[in-house]
């Protein structure tokens, strides 16, 4: 007798009658009880959040389900504009731009906190402990010629909006663990290093604080496009009435100029 084909999963079966998702059936026990959000998580850690790692990676995902005439919504308006007919390569364009200038720094900022946290001994105890750590960290970094990943951004020069939120969510918690510390203690040590003040952008914060919750850093990513798929939505809807990808794509057209 031939041997048995086996395709282990944890995630999902289904048969004739029910769809099995995590170890329960969907119909009955997941629909109208869990949320989108907290789906999400239990998808990837494999465990149900907390009430309050709900709330934060929910805020996490508000936080980054849009920032505007992005080059990712306007890729995804310009798409949706050549092919109407193909709403999925609309959103795949937009989702496609998602990298180490937007987006990306989620995960960018996750695994460098994490390697600079896996480096420690001990865990620091003090604000003024956490600079030592966070200043020798950025001088590391300018001293490989690297940006340090959350630090600036192209829009909120002085301050993000969306940074202190949550790290106030996270504190209200008790989920403002040794990630999101080190990234404020960056935020507080770097001007001695780098000579000038940048303000700590909400990607990384959402980075630091995913990690906190335990999230691998290597999927953190695909989180931020997660969220960023539910505001390319909104532009490719608004498109629909808009057409405003036609009018990018005129306004370059008819301002470019050639050179040889």
């Amino acid at each position: 007798m031939a041997e048995e084909l086996s395709f282990p999963t944890g995630i999902g079966t289904s048969d004739a009658d029910q769809i099995r998702l995590l170890g329960h059936d969907l119909a009955e026990d997941l629909m109208g009880k869990v949320g989108f959000g907290e789906l999400a998580f239990w998808l990837v850690a494999g465990r149900r959040p907390s009430p309050g790692e709900t709330r934060v990676f929910e805020a996490v995902l508000v936080a980054l389900a849009d920032h505007g005439f992005t080059p990712t919504a306007i890729a995804a308006r310009l798409t949706y504009a050549s092919a109407p007919e193909a709403l999925q390569g609309a959103l795949a364009a937009g989702l496609l731009g998602g990298g180490s200038r937007f987006l990306g720094v989620t995960e960018d900022c996750g695994r460098f906190l994490s390697g600079v946290l896996a480096q420690l001994d001990r865990v620091p105890a003090t604000d003024a402990d956490w600079d030592v750590v966070a200043e020798d960290a950025v001088r590391a970094q300018r001293a490989a010629g690297k940006f340090v990943p959350g630090l600036g951004h192209p829009v909120h020069k002085v301050r993000d909006p969306r940074t202190p939120v949550l790290i106030a969510i996270a504190a209200e918690e008790g989920l403002r663990g040794p990630h999101l510390q080190l990234f404020e203690a960056i935020g507080r040590a770097h001007p001695a290093v780098l000579g000038r003040t940048l303000p700590l952008n909400g990607a990384g914060v959402c980075g630091a604080a995913l990690a906190d919750l335990g999230l691998p850093v290597e999927m953190l990513r695909g989180f931020a496009l997660l969220a960023r798929a539910a505001g390319l939505l909104g532009h490719l809807a608004e498109e629909r009435r808009t057409n405003l990808g036609l009018e990018i794509y005129k306004t370059v057209d008819r301002n470019a100029k050639y050179t040889s």
